[in-house]
């Protein structure tokens, strides 16, 4: 548009009335310093300051049409022409912050919340740290000097968002004389063990799998194990495996008041292998809170909530005892708490210390002593260390998927029936 000879009052209000009458004028500039450099010309050319104020405004109606800036941005860009006799693009002035991890290091963090399934900024950066330091893998280099609070900001980018997608009530038994009704008292020592079971609901009629979680207090080494039933038949032999795989010696064994652990075949397992039992007290519902925190944030975030068949127990255990009792001792870091006491004496628990139980394992003042007979910790580092977190959680999340499409097939039954007790993670 050549708008050059368009320099009177009249000429300016007759755009303005073809504007409104037919609303189909439309002007583009190739950018702000034209549009700026074009508005400049057209205050000098309609001498606007001269103007009468009824002029002033057809003026600023007609500069409006064509650069379609709004009433306050015309008042600031005619009050820096009357102030400095020009109209410049102003350079932005303000400080922007230079890029540290680029998109090869979101793609790590990527890549380790895939193979951990998203773990808290804690864990997730112990275990980036650890990829580096420990793993001697040099692309985690800058992303391991990562803050908590950045790994956060991080997860909100686009580039991590579009590569990432991720009750019953326990039945009253009948009062009874096993078990000593306390809370377990460590000491810093090992063997303190939390269990507890982890249904897979049930569908139309059907029971499906049960999980048996045991957990150490101190070190939060975990073993799980998968059985159909949680008759005599089933749980017992499983019981027993998992007491023996611990590489340290169990000395006490702790449960809520369910029948599955508080009956005479446990309590004749337990006295056998010369383990103390203890079960929670009334009104005290924190006394099994560690393992019941572990069936949430473990059990149930990697096997989910939906029904799975009990015809499927072996599988599953078999995938614990080749992959996800591995992991969760030897790969995947744990929060641990330091009780800050303040000035008025009263405590806090603060996690501010993240390792895998054998780590913590390794850390315990004489560790040697509370391994069992024949084993070392020469022996355990190879399983530790075989692999780094980030590989073995791949190798992992690839067998979860492959036991995960057997459960899609309706007609599919384990080639190994159950018809025997199923074994459990062993040391040996």
């Amino acid at each position: 548009m050549d708008d050059s000879r368009i320099n009177s009052i009249n000429q300016a209000e007759e755009i303005i009335k073809v504007e409104e009458a037919s609303k189909e004028i439309n002007f583009s500039f190739k950018s702000r310093k034209e549009k700026y450099h074009w508005l400049e010309e057209k205050l000098n050319q309609f001498r606007y300051f001269g103007l009468c104020k009824k002029d002033k405004s057809i003026v600023r109606r007609y500069l409006a049409i064509i650069t379609e800036l709004s009433n306050s941005q015309l008042t600031v860009l005619i009050g820096r022409k009357k102030k400095t006799g020009k109209i410049l693009v102003k350079q932005e002035s303000h400080h922007k912050f230079a890029t540290v991890y680029g998109p090869q290091d979101v793609a790590r963090l990527i890549e380790t919340d895939k193979a951990h399934n998203c773990l808290a900024g804690p864990a997730t950066k112990d275990i980036l740290v650890r990829e580096y330091k420990v793993f001697s893998h040099q692309q985690y280099e800058k992303i391991s000097q990562i803050s908590v609070s950045h790994i956060y900001n991080l997860r909100k980018t686009r580039q991590y968002q579009s590569h990432t997608v991720f009750w019953q009530k326990t039945k009253s038994s009948a009062p009874n004389n096993i078990g000593e009704r306390r809370k377990p008292d460590p000491q810093g020592r090992p063997g303190f063990i939390r269990v507890d079971t982890v249904h897979q609901g049930d569908l139309e009629k059907a029971k499906g799998v049960y999980h048996i979680n045991l957990v150490d207090e101190v070190l939060q080494w975990e073993i799980v194990a998968c059985v159909p039933q949680i008759s005599e038949y089933y749980l017992l032999p499983v019981l027993e495996d998992i007491l023996r795989a611990y590489p340290f010696a169990v000395i006490n064994f702790h449960s809520d008041n369910g029948s599955e652990y508080i009956n005479k075949v446990v309590a004749k397992l337990l006295n056998k292998l010369l383990i103390k039992q203890t079960k929670s007290r009334p009104r005290h519902s924190n006394d099994n809170g560690l393992v019941e925190g572990k069936n949430g944030s473990v059990i149930r975030k990697w096997m989910g909530r939906n029904f799975i068949s009990k015809n499927y127990a072996v599988l599953i255990n078999n995938f614990y005892q080749d992959y996800f009792n591995i992991y969760l001792n030897y790969h995947r870091p744990c929060g641990f708490a330091t009780i800050k006491v303040d000035a008025r004496g009263k405590e806090k628990k603060v996690y501010d210390v993240y390792q895998t139980p054998y780590e913590a394992l390794k850390s315990l003042p004489n560790a040697k002593n509370f391994l069992k007979k024949g084993i070392s910790f020469e022996k355990l580092d190879k399983v530790a260390y075989e692999k780094s977190d980030n590989e073995f959680a791949a190798s992992m999340q690839k067998a979860k998927v492959e036991l995960f499409n057997k459960f899609n097939h309706k007609n599919h039954l384990p080639t190994q029936l159950l018809t025997s007790p199923i074994s459990c993670l062993s040391i040996d």
